[in-house]
């Protein structure tokens, strides 16, 4: 057994009513920063439940896009110093619960948000709560916040260990209000996080035991996906899956899919998770070259026969909603040039080449192939 470290400060409450149940608990100071996207955390009814509980002051940004931008996370750093936040309270899915980190470490730290890629920060984060509103990134149990660098024409990742939430409140209810293609777009991330993390160099014996469990129990939601009829119980297996697979990302970190997959966002358009999926397919093929085993413990945990058949699946999941890919070669090697230049590709399996990386992109265009 190899040596590791296993690092995981985020206290999880999971089940139904869990933020209402929290009480004056919710609370981590006296004044709170509640950062929001613009519909989502009051279209959920998680806003309410923390209104109706919450102690003490609080100020609501709700100004937060897909991809949340460098200016964003300006705005809501300057919201706080200005309100006296003392925490954050971050409701919503990824691009809320990832710009409520970075608006945590600007509170207290006069930096520009560029800055702290190259630099780091001095002073701790604000402490903060994490309530998450969809299925997919699980950022509430992470250390990373993701934005979006105009500058570099990119997403980035930034991370620190004060970028753990203290605590996260998961309520599988509150993904309820999400539409179909939304639901399908995260519940794919998930699935992302969870196979890049078993599949990276830096799994260890006790990363690949959330990793394992996360992509069995999502293997249980499959029937409902593919009916597109998500109830309650497929929706809290999709959230625990979710949280599992950022439990093991935490650890390990992503591989080349995310590499790949943030041009496809940032160019193309494709929300985050549908970029992976479509990634998804060549790259289990290409795994299964050099770590055939691993491959074959996803596709049993899946329940899925074949590579064929996961490719299947992936079209049959975005099929409707738009998940394929048409890609010239010149923007085929454009992206692998910048995916090139990320850590993802140095995390995966194999070390993969720019042809490699231009041989899933180009397979991309149908997860069948």
């Amino acid at each position: 057994m190899n040596k590791f470290s296993f690092f995981m400060p985020t206290k999880m409450v999971f089940g139904p009513d869990v933020v209402r149940e929290a009480g004056a608990g919710l609370a981590l100071g006296k004044k709170a920063l509640i950062v929001t996207g613009r519909s989502s955390a009051r279209r959920s009814g998680a806003l309410d439940d923390v209104l109706s509980v919450l102690p003490g002051e609080y100020v609501v940004f709700d100004q937060v896009e897909n991809n949340p931008s460098v200016e964003t996370v300006i705005e809501g750093g300057k919201v706080a110093k200005e309100e006296g936040c003392d925490y954050v309270l971050a409701i919503g899915g990824g691009s809320p619960l990832d710009a409520a980190k970075v608006m945590a470490v600007l509170a207290v730290n006069d930096a520009h948000p560029l800055q702290l890629y190259k630099d780091g920060w001095q002073n701790r984060a604000l402490p903060i709560v994490a309530i998450p509103t969809t299925a997919g990134t699980g950022s509430e149990v992470t250390q990373y916040a993701v934005l979006t660098i105009a500058e570099e024409q990119t997403k980035k990742g930034l991370g620190g260990p004060d970028l753990f939430p203290q605590v996260a409140y998961l309520d599988p209810k509150y993904t309820e209000s999400l539409p179909l293609d939304v639901t399908i777009d995260t519940a794919v991330d998930a699935l992302s996080h969870l196979v890049e993390s078993y599949l990276s160099q830096r799994a260890t014996e006790a990363s690949e035991l959330p990793a394992l469990q996360g992509i069995a129990l999502w293997g249980t939601t499959i029937p409902a996906l593919r009916k597109k009829v998500i109830d309650r119980e497929a929706r809290a297996a999709l959230l625990l899956a979710s949280s599992l697979g950022g439990i093991a990302i935490a650890q390990t970190g992503t591989a080349l899919v995310h590499a790949l997959g943030y041009s496809l966002t940032y160019y193309d358009g494709l929300p985050h998770g549908r970029a992976n999926g479509v990634c998804m397919p060549a790259y289990l093929e290409y795994t299964k070259t050099v770590a055939p085993e691993r491959v074959d413990t996803i596709l049993e945990l899946l329940e899925l026969p074949s590579l064929a058949a996961f490719g299947g699946l992936m079209h049959e999941l975005f099929a409707g909603i738009g998940g394929t890919l048409q890609l010239s070669a010149e923007t085929i090697e454009h992206y692998v040039t910048k995916a090139m230049l990320t850590k993802n590709i140095k995390n995966s399996l194999g070390d993969p080449s720019a042809e490699d990386l231009a041989r899933i992109l180009s397979r991309g265009s149908d997860p069948r192939s």
